[in-house]
């Protein structure tokens, strides 16, 4: 922040501005001299005098304490008209239906279906439906409330307490549909310590269907002091870096040349770890306290071009749900998804070197998955989680921003990690 604190305010070095005279009275500025100054300039009215209002007030007065007659019909403002909402966002087959009722079962918690929207302003007499708890596999909640708890201090660390304990986004372009959220796991919730994940949602390029959407999640290394700075500065870092080559970016993954995509995204990372340590030193911090993850896709906004362009530097995961079935090894070949955890990881700023790789083609319904392993590793070893998201984000319509925020909190026992995690929805014609 060193150099922002100039931006912000007055320069310490530039001409200084005329100060008031707060100077006491003087010899030669005799202290009743002052007051009677200052009843010159200050004169009030004599309250002998007669008010010129006076007469306004009687008549707004005699309006308020009248009856009104007998009989006489009293106008009460109607409601505002307000403009109705659209259609909701879906895979092009019409309007958004009613979100699915969950039947107990292996999640063990009764159905939450919001009941139908009575007619009528103000028809609702205060019973406004809830989502509710997030539901959860097996018999019993884990013992974790699923609600924000301690929070970071300020004086311990203004960057911790700032971080908020969830975060929601998303956009629409065309055909396709983000959705994006980031929760403080359980664990650090419970400790008062700061979520260390991260996400990035924006437009980079020209506008138009030259430009691309770049979608990303960070995970701070948990062991690592200042991860939860890590994240953000890497999904920062990322949007700068890869919008100054985001031309020859698109052009690599609209051909479908993967080795100019890893060159493009090989030396892009190199410069954000670069950036990344330089940040950490700026403040006196040692780099390897900012230690992060970094997963990205690149997705054309040109609907023509059906290739993603994914890249990553450490864990995670990345998953297709297609016609129902998840691929949950879509660009981790090597796990096996038993859902354990990996806790040896290539992280920024240490590590310079990022896999790349072109993902395709899109089919129309595809959902596509980036996450933090606090989501990927219990989608793996969890067929109740696994069953829930896939009714959740399957079923050719895309869930509001509150309604996916509250599916993402999925509650499974013993995973108590933050979870973030970016979905893309590709529409159906």
């Amino acid at each position: 922040m060193g150099n922002d604190m100039n931006a912000a305010g007055p320069s310490r070095t530039g001409p200084r501005q005329p100060e008031p005279d707060l100077r006491e009275p003087g010899p030669r500025e005799p202290d009743g001299d002052r007051r009677t100054a200052r009843r010159t300039e200050c004169h009030w009215p004599d309250a002998r005098e007669p008010d010129p209002l006076d007469e306004t007030w009687q008549s707004v007065d005699e309006v308020f304490s009248a009856e009104p007659e007998s009989g006489a019909a009293v106008a009460v403002p109607g409601p505002s008209a307000t403009p109705s909402a659209g259609p909701a966002l879906s895979y092009g087959q019409g309007p958004q239906q009613s979100a699915p009722s969950y039947e107990p079962g292996p999640v063990g918690t009764p159905p939450c279906a919001p009941p139908p929207a009575p007619d009528g302003p103000g028809a609702y007499g205060g019973a406004v439906p809830v989502l509710g708890a997030p539901f959860h596999s097996g018999p019993k909640p884990p013992l974790y409330a699923p609600e924000p708890l301690e929070l970071p201090s300020v004086r311990q660390d203004p960057a911790a307490a700032l971080t908020p304990d969830m975060v929601v986004d998303g956009a629409g372009y065309g055909a396709l549909t983000v959705r994006a959220a980031s929760v403080r796991g359980d664990s650090h919730r419970y400790q008062g310590e700061p979520r260390q994940d991260s996400l990035a949602v924006v437009r980079l390029g020209a506008p138009g269907p030259d430009g691309l959407l770049l979608l990303a999640v960070a995970d701070g290394v948990g062991s690592a002091a200042r991860s939860h700075v890590g994240s953000q500065e890497a999904c920062r870092l990322a949007a700068m870096e890869l919008e100054g080559v985001s031309a020859e970016l698109a052009e690599t993954v609209r051909a479908g040349d993967r080795p100019g995509f890893a060159a493009l995204v090989d030396t892009a990372v190199g410069r954000i770890a670069t950036l990344l340590a330089h940040r950490a030193r700026e403040h006196g911090d040692d780099p390897a306290a900012y230690a992060t993850t970094l997963r990205a896709l690149l997705v054309p906004l040109d609907p023509r071009v059906r290739t993603r362009g994914f890249l990553a530097v450490g864990d995670g995961g990345t998953a297709l749900l297609r016609a129902g079935e998840w691929n949950l090894s879509l660009t981790d070949p090597e796990h096996d998804g038993d859902g354990m955890i990996e806790t040896r990881t290539a992280a920024l700023p240490h590590g310079h070197r990022a896999r790349a790789l072109l993902l395709g083609p899109a089919l129309p319904g595809d959902v596509l998955v980036l996450c933090t392993d606090g989501l990927s590793t219990p989608l793996a070893g969890d067929a109740g989680m696994r069953d829930f998201l896939g009714a959740g984000w399957g079923r050719g319509t895309v869930p509001g921003p509150a309604d996916f925020l509250w599916q993402l909190q999925y509650r499974v026992k013993s995973y108590d990690d933050d979870r973030t995690a970016v979905v893309l929805w590709e529409a159906v014609p």
